[in-house]
């Protein structure tokens, strides 16, 4: 009898570690993949802020306002719009490269991601500051605040 009860507690326990292992090791790859999806997250946010960045640069108000979150269509109607990207494209094409910085932070650990980005915009004869605010709410990144700041003549 005792023999049978000693055999049962160690394939038991046996299994308990089985068990246990499985376990860890499938909590190890959730946090992996939590931590690679908000790597991406970030480097896809970084690259949609400098596309973003350029197309408006370029005049592409079509591409501004397929982008602009709910919030912030009411901040932009199309008059708004118009003027805006009349005072962008009346300053001509940039000189020398356009340098956007910025960062993505998340709101909780590894959800919500948002990013604000400031762009100097060197012109031949001034230069202007465009800050942009994204988001990825669900599906797609969006704009959730924009500004083109020009200054004065040098």
């Amino acid at each position: 009898m005792k023999k049978l009860k000693l055999k049962s507690q160690s394939k038991s326990s046996g299994q308990i570690i089985v068990v246990l292992i499985i376990v860890l090791g499938l909590v190890g790859v959730g946090f992996w993949w939590l931590f690679s999806n908000k790597q991406e997250m970030a480097r896809e946010g970084k690259a949609f802020a400098k596309e973003a960045t350029q197309r408006i640069i370029q005049g592409d108000a079509n591409f501004f306002s397929s982008h602009l979150s709910p919030a912030s269509r009411m901040n932009f109607p199309p008059s708004v719009l118009q003027e805006t990207f009349a005072d962008i494209t009346k300053r001509g094409a940039p000189v020398g490269p356009v340098d956007v910085q910025g960062d993505i932070k998340f709101q909780s650990q590894f959800f919500e991601p948002r990013g604000d980005f400031r762009a100097r915009i060197n012109y031949q004869a001034t230069y202007a500051d465009i800050y942009l605010s994204i988001s990825h709410p669900v599906g797609r990144w969006q704009i959730d605040d924009f500004r083109f700041l020009p200054q004065a003549e040098r």
